[in-house]
């Protein structure tokens, strides 16, 4: 069974799920943080941008933070715990999916939610670059999604001490079909306008750089009309440009509940069950899990939300607790 090793109470005025999802985007407002941005180049030849922050000190540990859908490493909860761990002396690195950091990535390919080969890059290029760091990796939903996937795949080779997935979609056909129902459609409506542009955004750069072979490529999908919910748009578009036969095969090798049992990677699970894009019996069984693997299992939260306090003094749990578990808290 889920094991609750610590407390979360959300904010007074914030028990629904849609106020604790929408409340980060929407209302919270954080300083600017000092970060540098490195362009790492992929096997492929195309990039990821990663934006550090915190010490320079050769032994300082390192937490690689992973953005979910349509977010970059300027999403609030990003910034927020890179501010945290900076605060305890923590350097991190956010990463930038494909195509996220404000310019089109090169190839027709896009980031997806079983992308954990690029994952597997960074990781070995901050081995690389930082050989004497312990290095730690926290994703929130997509990028938790991935994240478990990598450490399934790479089993005891992970490179990770530890590592915390928050909000995770564990299994995508049944999150495709949950964002669908009732006001989370207007979650889905965000996404699809999200996702369309991106795509829209690389034919314009295509075209403009006389990429004729990757524009073909995205024009071979045909016309991008009337995609309304994920499998629209999974089957029409993700999937074709990444190497799936269809919806149904890329969320059947990308989700992440298959990969559970071969993590060997100290992991912390959080979620929420009123989570608006995740059904209950979506989440993993303890037989699923790995030994270490603890699955935090919260009444309240919604998605990526999490936020404790009060309306006029808000706190951010996942600020708290990730770092804590990091640091050996359990």
């Amino acid at each position: 069974m889920p094991i609750l090793t610590a407390t979360f109470r959300p904010a007074t005025g914030l028990s629904n799920p849609h106020l604790q999802t929408l409340w980060g985007p929407l209302w919270r407002k954080l300083p600017e943080l000092a970060r540098e941005r490195e362009r790492l180049w992929l096997a492929d030849g195309d990039f990821l941008d990663l934006d550090w922050h915190g010490p320079h000190q050769a032994d300082a540990p390192l937490v690689l933070v992973l953005h979910g859908l349509t977010g970059s490493s300027s999403s609030p909860y990003v910034k927020g715990l890179q501010q945290a761990l900076q605060a305890q002396g923590w350097a991190s690195v956010a990463v930038n999916w494909r195509g996220c950091s404000g310019e089109p990535n090169l190839l027709a390919r896009s980031y997806h939610s079983g992308a954990s080969e690029d994952l597997a890059e960074t990781i070995r290029h901050l081995r690389a670059k930082r050989p004497l760091a312990p290095l730690y990796a926290v994703g929130y939903s997509l990028g938790g999604n991935i994240l478990l996937k990598y450490l399934g795949e790479s089993g005891s080779a992970s490179q990770l001490e530890a590592a915390v997935a928050v909000s995770v979609p564990f299994r995508l056909d049944q999150c495709a079909d949950r964002i669908g129902l009732g006001f989370s459609r207007v979650y889905q409506a965000h996404f699809m306008r999200e996702m369309l542009a991106y795509v829209q955004s690389k034919q314009r750069h295509f075209l403009a750089h006389g990429h004729h072979e990757r524009l073909a490529e995205i024009e071979r999908l045909g016309p991008l009309r009337n995609l309304r919910t994920f499998w629209d748009f999974d089957g029409k578009v993700t999937a074709p440009l990444n190497g799936f036969r269809d919806a149904h095969d890329y969320y059947r090798r990308a989700s992440s509940r298959y990969y559970l049992g071969d993590n060997r990677t100290p992991t912390l699970i959080i979620q929420a069950s009123d989570d608006p894009f995740v059904f209950g019996h979506s989440l993993p069984g303890a037989d699923e899990l790995a030994a270490q693997t603890r699955l935090e299992l919260h009444e309240r939260g919604g998605h990526v939300g999490f936020v404790e306090g009060s309306l006029r003094r808000p706190g951010y749990y996942l600020e708290r607790r990730i770092p804590g578990f990091l640091m050996g808290g359990g």
